[in-house]
């Protein structure tokens, strides 16, 4: 029943209120996204099955030019087990709603901002001993360095949904169990390099490159340490496929030094994904 209150107040927020808004019109994106390998927040939600990652199904919402977001995310993983387990009941549903905005623009230090909350819900099981909760705010300085890398920082507190949840792991292969309330902190650096720089025969392509380092105090998994956790470097490109399609392809690479997080010392993934905006 919370689960179906959750989903019934994005829909109501993304078709009325703001339906009488001044400014702006109700837009968005529906995203497909394969992932080789799918982790969430440095954990390896496979359990460590390479090549057994997810697809993940996204509904994206800006509501009517208000700085106002929402979304619905629904992972569901490529396999249905791993070695001698089960991924069936793997399945996440994420509600998020987010507010999003810039201020000092024009100058140096101008910034974009984003603060939102997210729930994550395991349809197949008992919302007491895995579904979460987080909120997260998120800075980034688009003007900051002339040489166009663009630094980020985000700050996420995550907490159980419930209360009552048991302090040990009960939940099915690759949920999160037990109490994985905490902080997570995570340095980014972003930089779009223009093809052109290194193949002058396609001028209009952007590599999208981005390098993370995060930080997590006890966030997502039981016995997490209070540690600098791992490290995410990524490249993708976009494709206008033309009807407001794009094609995102990206390879990712993850150095886990931390191992209470990923047992996985290095983690590497490709990524397809398929965007309409309407």
């Amino acid at each position: 029943m919370k689960k179906g209150i959750l989903l019934a107040a994005i829909i109501f927020l993304s078709t009325t209120g703001f339906a009488q808004a001044q400014e702006g019109e109700l837009s968005g994106t529906l995203d497909a996204t394969y992932r080789s390998a799918y982790t969430w927040y440095g954990i390896d939600r496979m359990v460590g099955a390479h090549g057994k990652g997810a697809t993940e199904s996204t509904l994206n919402l800006d509501l009517y030019g208000t700085g106002l977001g929402a979304s619905v995310k629904w992972v569901l993983p490529n396999s249905g087990s791993v070695g001698n387990g089960s991924l069936v009941n793997a399945e996440e549903l994420w509600l998020t709603l987010t507010y999003g905005g810039s201020c000092l623009e024009y100058e140096t230090y101008a910034t974009n901002y984003t603060i939102g909350w997210t729930y994550y819900d395991f349809p197949d099981q008992p919302s007491s001993l895995v579904d979460t909760q987080e909120l997260f705010a998120s800075l980034s300085w688009p003007e900051i360095c002339p040489a166009g890398v663009v630094p980020s920082y985000t700050l996420v507190r995550m907490w159980k949904s419930e209360s009552g949840r048991p302090s040990s792991p009960t939940s099915a292969r690759g949920t999160p169990t037990g109490d994985i309330s905490g902080w997570v902190h995570i340095l980014g650096l972003g930089y779009d390099l223009p093809v052109e720089d290194l193949l002058p025969d396609l001028p209009e392509q952007i590599l999208h490159l981005s390098a993370a380092a995060v930080w997590n105090e006890g966030a997502g998994a039981i016995g997490v340490d209070h540690d600098l956790s791992h490290f995410v470097f990524g490249v993708s490109t976009d494709f206008d496929l033309g009807n407001n399609l794009t094609l995102t392809p990206g390879v990712y690479h993850q150095n886990t030094p931390e191992k209470s997080v990923n047992t996985d010392e290095d983690l590497t993934w490709v990524s397809v994904g398929l965007k309409y905006a309407f």
